[in-house]
């Protein structure tokens, strides 16, 4: 019994590995065109532009989606970032992050 109660356990950690990271397999320039419209604060090479805006060049994939997502679901309080995150979709978000991630800090 308790065997099996482990293996299913690995089996439903390594289900959500896989989904996770098929999650993240992104389209970095698809990411690219829609960071058109965070580039006046955070910068199209994910250099900030302004001093209260964070550099995302070069962040993980997975923080960026949790941030994105933070600030979609009100979790994470910032009005701009709020605004600019509600439309956008899971795609875009995991869009954007692949662009982000694969940019040199």
């Amino acid at each position: 019994m308790k065997k099996s109660s482990t293996m299913m356990t690995a089996a439903l950690v390594a289900a959500a590995v896989w989904s996770a990271h098929a999650a993240l397999a992104a389209d970095v320039q698809a990411g690219r065109a829609k960071a058109l419209q965070c580039q006046a604060c955070h910068g199209i090479d994910g250099l900030a532009k302004i001093p209260d805006a964070p550099n995302l060049a070069g962040q993980t994939e997975e923080y960026l989606v949790k941030a994105l997502n933070d600030f979609k679901s009100g979790a994470r309080q910032n009005e701009m970032m709020t605004m600019m995150a509600k439309p956008l979709s899971d795609t875009d978000i995991a869009n954007l992050a692949a662009y982000y991630h694969s940019l040199r800090p």
